[in-house]
């Protein structure tokens, strides 16, 4: 994979070819670790031990704060109302529906309240919340962009397709599935909906659009922070299981 765009564009067979694309390239083969993941393989069977996901949700309830920061602060470097809009739309959801989830995920699995609130971070969970800080306040909108794009891609790209397969062996939708616990099925829904995947979209097509025009030097450091957040999101489903190479 040609290190720098203007070489991966030069070299490409499309008309238009995607900063995204090539960054996402760039990041394998850990993006392939990441978005088929035991985790979310054993997430859509529904073989995946409740204390697990108990930990997993703890965890990733512990730096939503942190990414609703970071959305944030992309609101204020977005470039004009039309780009602010869809984002300030996502953190709505985040503190809204997806909250909500994550409190009635807890009751179910009778995560505690001290646990829910004031969790041990696992090593993986810290470094995400210190890369979502550096990103947003040491950086401009193509830099947020690094960290916010993968984030959110992966799971776009996992859910959908283990919504797909669900699909093709029930027959119905994960969210009607009942031999799936709510909180695994609809954990997926909520990342393989059509508006969420537009969203996802949406966002790649802000970080192609100006990633492009950056110098040489601010895109080599949106390719690292890219890679770096997918390398921790291996590193987040890993610590799940508590070991980092889960099989």
């Amino acid at each position: 994979m040609p290190a720098t765009y203007e070489e991966y564009a030069a070299q490409s067979t499309r008309s238009d070819p995607r900063f995204t694309d090539w960054l996402r390239e760039r990041s394998e083969p850990t993006w392939t670790d990441a978005t088929e993941h035991p985790f979310t393989r054993e997430l859509g069977a529904g073989t995946l031990s409740e204390d697990a996901y108990a930990e997993y949700l703890v965890q990733d309830y512990a730096f939503v704060d942190d990414l609703v920061g970071t959305f944030g602060y992309a609101v204020g470097q977005a470039p004009d109302m039309a780009s602010k809009r869809p984002l300030v739309e996502f953190l709505d959801t985040i503190t809204d529906e997806e909250n909500d989830y994550f409190e009635r995920s807890f009751d179910a699995l009778e995560v505690p309240e001290s646990r829910r609130r004031d969790p041990k971070l696992a090593e993986p969970t810290a470094a995400f919340v210190d890369l979502l800080g550096r990103a947003a306040g040491e950086g401009g909108y193509a830099e947020t962009l690094a960290v916010l794009v993968p984030a959110e891609w992966i799971y776009e790209e996992w859910a959908t397709a283990v919504a797909a397969e669900y699909a093709d062996a029930n027959a119905d939708p994960p969210s009607a599935g009942a031999d799936l616990p709510f909180y695994y099925a609809e954990w997926i829904d909520l990342h393989a909906t059509p508006g969420f995947r537009e969203f996802v979209d949406w966002l790649r097509g802000e970080l192609d659009a100006v990633g492009p025009e950056l110098a040489p030097r601010r895109q080599a450091r949106v390719e690292r922070l890219f890679r770096r957040t997918v390398d921790l999101e291996v590193a987040f489903f890993d610590s799940v299981y508590g070991t980092d190479d889960h099989e």
